[in-house]
């Protein structure tokens, strides 16, 4: 809610009024002036879910290597880096972690991207440990201690050990993954360049799709509320926003709306655990001051003359309107940022319930 729209609720419930002495009259019910942190937010439906691509979508893990399909994966399970996702002819097909799909076989010599992400992948997995070598996360090389750390890690996996990484033996994704679908048949060819599941990540988080008009007011990195279905809440960040899509269930002979997916990763993923496709209510943090001055907005009065006040009650019951500018309306608190004549602890008229 604007402030505009907040200071037009204000008139509405308080009328017009002049600034100056109140009149005198019964004792009334106040409220205290507060300062504080406050936030305005966007409340929206959600859906607890795990995502892949920046649309949430699944991701396809392409096979590469020939044979047969003599292990699969199940739908649920989840992978972590330099475990083993399926196998071929017995032999075991590794995720590996990193952006750059495996597209070369790595051997000495070679250098790039692709050779970066794997050795990160020897480290962080210890097998340069192992091998009684170390090699910098940054390193760009294949030399002779990825060579030693990567016989380590094909010893470890039941892998011929040949001291290469074969397009076959890996497949590279940007992190660890949660099995979405599985597209292979046991006991069926395993060729080059087919896909063999669709996965996403294996973290749970929330999908919430707003309307195009709210995009601009939704950052990343914007804070946020997950009330989840068993009543327990959870913190969130904003972690990217989508493209403005259609929804593709429209209804039927009607016109498409236009959506934003936006994406909320969770802090504690575990409160959520077992939830995937539980819908939640979140609400998205639009605006936020850490120390202002707040009253409740239903303190607000009109003046007959422009501008707002609030009712002071000073001490002995004496009454007087205070002129004020508010500022930031907390959504969840019904509180408006005001400045002008108040102190903190001050007591405000409210109207009565």
């Amino acid at each position: 809610m604007t402030a505009a729209v907040v200071l037009t609720v204000a008139i509405a419930l308080s009328g017009g009024a002049d600034a100056g002495p109140a009149a005198e009259g019964p004792p009334p019910n106040v409220a205290t002036v507060q300062r504080g942190k406050l936030s305005a937010m966007i409340s929206a439906a959600g859906i607890l879910t795990y995502q892949a691509r920046s649309d949430g979508s699944p991701a396809a893990l392409t096979n590469q290597a020939s044979g047969t399909y003599t292990t699969l994966p199940d739908v649920g399970d989840t992978v972590a880096c330099g475990g083993v996702l399926y196998r071929v002819d017995e032999r075991p097909v590794l995720l590996l972690c990193g952006p750059v799909p495996a597209y070369r076989e790595l051997s000495s010599g070679d250098a790039g991207r692709d050779v970066q992400q794997l050795n990160q992948n020897l480290h962080r997995l210890g097998y340069d440990r192992a091998a009684g070598v170390q090699i910098g996360p940054d390193e760009r090389n294949f030399t002779s201690n990825t060579q030693r750390a990567l016989e380590q890690l094909q010893r470890a996996k039941g892998l011929q050990v040949t001291g290469k990484l074969s397009t076959g033996v890996a497949i590279f994704q940007a992190t660890p993954v949660r099995i979405a679908r599985v597209t292979a048949e046991p006991g069926g060819p395993a060729r080059p360049g087919t896909p063999v599941a669709q996965v996403t990540s294996d973290t749970l988080g929330v999908q919430v799709n707003l309307e195009p008009w709210q995009q601009d007011q939704v950052k990343p990195g914007a804070e946020v509320q997950v009330a989840l279905p068993s009543n327990a809440s959870v913190t969130g960040k904003v972690v990217r926003l989508g493209a403005i899509a259609k929804p593709s269930d429209a209804q039927a002979g009607g016109p498409a709306e236009a959506i934003v997916p936006v994406f909320i990763g969770l802090d504690d993923p575990a409160k959520a655990r077992g939830l995937d496709e539980a819908p939640v209510q979140v609400q998205i943090t639009i605006q936020g001051v850490d120390d202002a001055l707040s009253v409740p907005v239903t303190a607000l009065v009109g003046k007959a003359g422009g501008g707002f006040a609030v009712e002071v009650v000073r001490d002995g019951g004496k009454r007087e309107l205070v002129a004020v500018q508010p500022g930031l309306f907390d959504t969840g608190g019904g509180r408006v940022q005001v400045e002008g004549g108040l102190r903190a602890g001050d007591h405000v008229v409210v109207p009565s319930i």
